[in-house]
């Protein structure tokens, strides 16, 4: 398989332990950490909720077009790309998918109860959680009925990524 997977969810739903242990488990796999590419951004880098509001939109579209272009480039190479990345509306979706085509995309949506994401939040180094949480209800409004939904709020690092290879496998996360 020589895809693009893209793990989303919100902050505390797992998807950088999940998206690092899932491309491990490819003989070539490719782990693209969305806020580590935001990360370069070391004079005037802004976060999504960042003032101002318009460089701070403008420069989390660079990041999204930045990881669909190294995912791009992961999969020409016969790579699979695992993304770990934010999504909550179809228009960075769409980013994806059409900086991608006609590569497949797979996309794979964490969806731990809120508590349990608040949980681990709260058992990490940076704790955002709480400033993020209403993400939840957006992300399953705009992203809901596309690709694979997991609550992993039972399952462990193993467990989540075995049930996310079995969906993949069975192409129950494909987008195109």
């Amino acid at each position: 398989m020589s895809a693009a997977v893209i793990v989303t969810g919100i902050p505390g739903a797992g998807k950088t332990t999940v998206a690092c242990a899932l491309a491990q488990t490819w003989e070539r796999g490719a782990h693209i950490e969305a806020d580590a590419l935001q990360g370069m951004i070391v004079a005037g880098g802004l976060w999504p909720d960042g003032e101002p509001r318009d460089e701070a939109m403008a420069q989390l579209h660079l990041r999204t077009r930045n990881a669909a272009a190294l995912a791009s480039n992961f999969v020409d190479a016969g790579i699979v790309a695992v993304v770990d990345d934010i999504l909550v509306v179809r228009e960075r979706l769409a980013i994806y998918t059409e900086t991608l085509a006609p590569r497949p995309v797979d996309l794979v949506v964490l969806a731990p109860a809120v508590e349990v994401a608040l949980a681990r939040d709260a058992g990490r180094d940076k704790h955002v959680g709480e400033r993020w949480i209403h993400l939840d209800a957006e992300q399953r409004e705009a992203l809901g009925g596309l690709g694979f939904w997991l609550d992993s709020s039972e399952l462990d690092v193993a467990q989540t990524v075995a049930s996310v290879r079995e969906a993949l496998a069975a192409g129950r996360a494909r987008l195109t």
